[in-house]
């Protein structure tokens, strides 16, 4: 029996489509990012005006792994959220705090200084991170265009995020470097992290914890948080005072436990996956 051959519709528009570009240096420091765009026939993205999120994948303030959760994020390109996912200097080659704080920022005065080239709208920013990269997100809803934290690379563009998704993040450093100290790395990564005046740790680390920066009474963009109640290396406890600090300030944030969930790996149910695309989609609308 010869069956009659099927026709399927073709797609004008190239709805569904992405792309990936690759090496895209935003700063002179040597810095790149990587975007994965919505597709545009030609290249020519002079009519979009794609909302974006700014991606931070965790490495204990090291060099993040620009390749690691490219399979999630593609899924946003595709249905027309640009998304930029960003490398920083690292902890461990000589960079201490704030390098790598400074270093996202410019990445988002970049992307808003080329807005028009890539497609994207400047209005529609969001931050997106896991571990370290959950830190540097938060980082950057609670100090967007902070004058102290603004490099002289697009001074002129906001570095501000319109929304902070955050995963597994450390929010509390002297609770986790004290909870961390029985590590016999632990001294050495402090060094790399706040250098060698070991007196002024305590006041570094409190500089970068975003549970000391939230101010009452100052607008920030909303939040979402989720970590694992099982988590050996992030302790569950730096998301609660995080969320019960925000909750005081009156920030709009949503928190999520991630139910025996460790660090990384088994923390990404498809149910966690869901939660963060939607909640981040409504953010961006």
């Amino acid at each position: 029996m010869i069956r009659e051959l099927c026709i399927l519709p073709n797609n004008p528009t190239m709805k569904g489509q992405a792309e990936m570009i690759d090496h895209v240096r935003y700063s002179e420091n040597g810095q790149e990012l990587r975007l994965l765009l919505p597709w545009a026939p030609g290249g020519d993205r002079s009519g979009q005006h794609n909302p974006c999120i700014v991606f931070v994948q965790g490495s204990a303030w090291k060099t993040p792994n620009l390749n690691f959760e490219i399979p999630m994020l593609s899924h946003f390109a595709e249905e027309g959220i640009a998304v930029a996912t960003v490398c920083h200097r690292s902890a461990a080659e000589g960079y201490p705090f704030p390098a790598f704080l400074l270093d996202v920022k410019c990445a988002i005065r970049f992307l808003r200084a080329n807005a028009d080239r890539y497609g994207l709208d400047a209005s529609r920013i969001a931050a997106f991170g896991t571990s370290s990269g959950g830190n540097t997100v938060c980082l950057l809803g609670l100090t967007g265009d902070d004058p102290s934290l603004k490099t002289e690379e697009y001074a002129e563009y906001s570095d501000g995020v319109c929304a902070v998704a955050s995963c597994f993040a450390p929010t509390d450093l002297p609770a986790l470097f004290d909870y961390l100290s029985a590590s016999p790395d632990s001294r050495m990564a402090m060094i790399g992290y706040f250098g060698k005046d070991e007196s002024r740790w305590q006041e570094n680390m409190k500089a970068y914890s975003p549970v000391c920066r939230v101010e009452n009474g100052k607008q920030y963009p909303p939040f979402l948080l989720l970590h694992g109640t099982a988590d050996p290396l992030v302790p569950v406890q730096q998301m609660e005072v995080f969320y019960k600090r925000l909750q005081e300030a009156d920030v709009p944030a949503d928190a999520y436990y991630v139910d025996n969930a460790e660090h990384e790996g088994n923390f990404w149910s498809p149910e966690v996956r869901s939660v963060i695309h939607d909640w981040l989609c409504r953010q961006l609308a």
